[in-house]
């Protein structure tokens, strides 16, 4: 039963920094008719000690808010501009002189984000030379911000046990090479990781303390001697298991871009308490490691900061820590990540 709820999660597509010296990030959608303004946004990361911010697209506002904020910036590129990046060099060059050029110095650049989640699938080879071509551009104009992408855990053909995580057959000829470019440049793979779905789609099967990372027993699941005492850890050691044997070797990281829990919408487990105990429990946990690499803070971007009415119906509106008026829907302690 283990092996189809990891089996589950692995399947399941769905479309947050935390490292040595910073706090806990978050994903900022827009996706929202009644959300704050950009500049209020900024001041509420700030007020609560969130230390990062991951934008999905590109948005001058947005950008201009940041100036000066002090906040790390993960900015990606929209999926519909992924073929005109990876085909025309010039529109690379002319993308990083619009949202990037501008803003250096001012605005503490992550990484650039070249698409979400869209390996697999027909988009999947466009990944790779969008990446270069940005890569390219930024380095043109005298900048050195890391280029990397984000994935779903769908890329995964298995994922349990951990320690046999593998990259799918059809993902892997795409996903194998960025891992070459990304480790021989010392710059981290995004994956988003969602035990939530893995829970809601067998929860007969799936212990809600172990997706919640609440779990009062010390071993919930063994690989090999290596203990789990939840699914987030597993999720992601399956994660590193897959891109050690696509030749990333030990050295590639690995940055969780989103990882949430709904708190509402409708579906199983979908609540305000449980909600509030996965991300509590997430900022408490993401410093230590996992058991594949112990010790090594995982940056980590909860998603997300507001609810978006804009959103499929359903479970996707309700993934925000806040509401568009900016009121709690769940209290989070982000200084329990230092």
């Amino acid at each position: 039963m283990i092996a189809l709820w990891v089996a589950a999660c692995s399947l399941l597509s769905w479309c947050s920094s935390l490292s040595g010296v910073q706090g806990i990030g978050v994903n900022y959608g827009m996706m929202g008719s009644n959300l704050p303004s950009p500049d209020k946004v900024v001041a509420l990361y700030k007020a609560n000690n969130i230390t990062d911010v991951r934008i999905f697209h590109p948005d001058t506002n947005v950008l201009e808010a940041l100036r000066g904020s002090g906040l790390g910036v993960v900015l990606g590129t929209l999926n519909s501009d992924l073929a005109p990046l990876a085909s025309d060099a010039s529109y690379a060059a002319s993308w990083v002189q619009s949202y990037v050029q501008p803003f250096a110095g001012a605005v503490s650049f992550r990484y650039i984000n070249a698409g979400n989640e869209v390996i697999p699938g027909e988009s999947a080879a466009l990944v790779l030379p969008a990446m270069q071509n940005l890569e390219a551009a930024l380095r043109a104009a005298g900048l050195s911000v890391p280029v990397t992408t984000a994935m779903a855990t769908s890329v995964l053909g298995t994922s349990y046990p951990p320690s046999q995580g593998a990259f799918s057959e059809v993902a892997l000829p795409t996903v194998g090479p960025i891992v070459s470019f990304l480790a021989s440049r010392g710059t981290p793979l995004l994956v988003n990781v969602y035990p939530y779905f893995a829970y809601s789609a067998e929860p007969s099967s799936v212990p809600l303390d172990y997706a919640l990372l609440s779990s009062s027993a010390a071993v919930s699941v063994t690989d090999n001697g290596v203990e789990y005492a939840n699914m987030f850890d597993a999720i992601l050691d399956a994660v590193y298991a897959a891109v050690e044997k696509a030749g990333g070797g030990e050295s590639l990281e690995l940055v969780v871009s989103e990882t949430g829990w709904p708190s509402g919408g409708g579906g199983y487990g979908a609540s305000v308490e449980n909600a509030a105990a996965y991300i509590n429990n997430l900022v408490r946990h993401v410093g230590r490691g996992t058991p594949r690499r112990p010790g090594k803070a995982v940056e980590t971007y909860i998603f997300a900061m507001f609810n978006e009415n804009q959103k499929p119906e359903g479970v996707e509106q309700y993934f925000g820590m806040f509401q568009p008026d900016m009121s709690q829907v769940y209290p989070v302690d982000f200084s329990a990540s230092s």
